[in-house]
């Protein structure tokens, strides 16, 4: 092996049915005041969640925030400020993508009373952060962005002015990790296909991009394969504890693969499009993988045939449907009709019913996420890019 890389570190991750029982005694591990970051609806309307709640309320000093949607920097700089004095001890996140992404941040700013504003990316001052944080551990209630296993918060303010920028820093990342499958079965079909549709837009990206290594490779792999076994029984059967482990596990794995690989052309938009209309992040991801990967292997083929993308692409066709014998040729044309039935069974919507028209396509090209868009397989021209925005709408 020649190739040269390098692998962010992991936290203690706990992975399977229960664990989230071992929450009280890592939490005695750092004190006894904890502020606690809950779903919305989700949270109160899961017995499990509730039950958690009951226990810790009994057993420590507890200060919850609820996040409601998107997380936005004035969330997070509103409980910084109103929880910095008090300095809790460690800061849980039991929640989705947004709950997770949002206590990140505030677990990273609590220490000095910062505003994230002087560390978001692109909009923000630029201030270099001082990594002193407070311990974190995340319960994930979704099985989507992987944001636990990531070193990015990121953060939006949505309308015509708005953004997704991220806070950024490894010392963000959770000490430890409670995957517990049981915690995910209150998420309805709509939201586990969203986010499972985003788990696997971030494996297959990580998979080809363009940074991919022999170790995010290997991990992006089995995340695929997890989901090909998993993502639609998941939603179909959400009682099935074994999907409901499956799609956990992939998610995570997504988040370890996105922080160490990249993206590509489906993240790089999805974050104008998130920013500028109301659509969830999974939502977006599952709108534009189909048509996005279409494009890719379209553009690799008539001007990069040699790409190595195009062969795993390739790959991961054949591992899909479990068949080593397809040529290359045929097995990107499976992977692409199978992703266009999912998107058909999952319900992804074309976008336009959420305002997106074509006089916005400029505009969304213009903020497209350079980063994401750095790691794509392949180059893609304004043309492309605008094909690719006009076949989602």
């Amino acid at each position: 092996m020649t190739i040269s890389f390098s692998f962010a570190s992991t936290p203690h991750i706990h992975f399977g049915i229960g664990r989230r029982n071992e929450l009280p005694d890592i939490i005695r591990a750092y004190g006894r005041k904890v502020l606690l970051l809950t779903g919305g609806k989700s949270f109160e309307q899961s017995p499990l969640c509730q039950r958690l709640w009951d226990g810790l309320s009994a057993a420590f000093d507890v200060q919850r925030v609820a996040i409601l949607g998107e997380p936005s920097p004035q969330v997070v700089d509103a409980a910084v400020s109103q929880y910095h004095a008090w300095e809790p001890d460690c800061v849980v996140a039991l929640g989705g993508g947004s709950c997770v992404d949002a206590a990140k941040a505030i677990a990273g700013l609590l220490p000095s009373g910062d505003s994230v504003m002087a560390y978001l990316e692109g909009v923000g001052e630029g201030k270099v952060f001082a990594s002193n944080t407070t311990p974190f551990i995340a319960l994930p209630t979704t099985a989507g962005t992987g944001g636990e296993t990531s070193k990015n918060a990121v953060l939006s303010v949505i309308g015509d002015e708005g953004f997704k920028k991220s806070f950024r820093h490894e010392s963000l990342v959770p000490k430890h990790i409670i995957l517990d499958p049981e915690l995910t079965i209150s998420c309805s079909k709509e939201v586990t296909a969203a986010c499972g549709m985003d788990a696997f837009t971030q494996l297959l990206e990580s998979y080809v991009s363009s940074k991919a290594n022999p170790m995010t490779d290997s991990l992006a792999w089995s995340g695929l394969m997890h989901v090909r076994d998993s993502l639609l029984q998941a939603v179909a059967h959400g009682d099935d504890l074994k999907a409901r482990s499956g799609m956990l596990y992939a998610s995570s794995i997504s988040g370890l693969t996105l922080a160490n690989a990249g993206l590509g052309s489906v993240h790089g938009l999805a974050s104008p499009f998130g920013a500028f209309f109301p659509i969830a992040h999974g939502v977006v991801c599952g709108a534009l993988l189909y048509d996005a990967t279409r494009i890719n292997m379209d553009v690799m083929s008539a001007r990069e045939p040699f790409n190595i993308a195009l062969r795993k692409y390739a790959d991961v066709g054949r591992m899909m449907f479990d068949d080593k014998t397809l040529d290359d040729q045929l097995a990107r044309n499976q992977l692409l009709k199978l992703l266009k039935t999912w998107s058909k069974e999952l319900k992804m919507p074309k976008l336009s019913i959420y305002g997106a028209k074509k006089s916005d396509i400029s505009r969304l090209i213009a903020n497209i996420s350079g980063g994401s868009m750095s790691t794509n397989p392949v180059v893609l021209t304004e043309v492309e890019l605008t094909q690719l925005i006009e076949a989602v709408l």
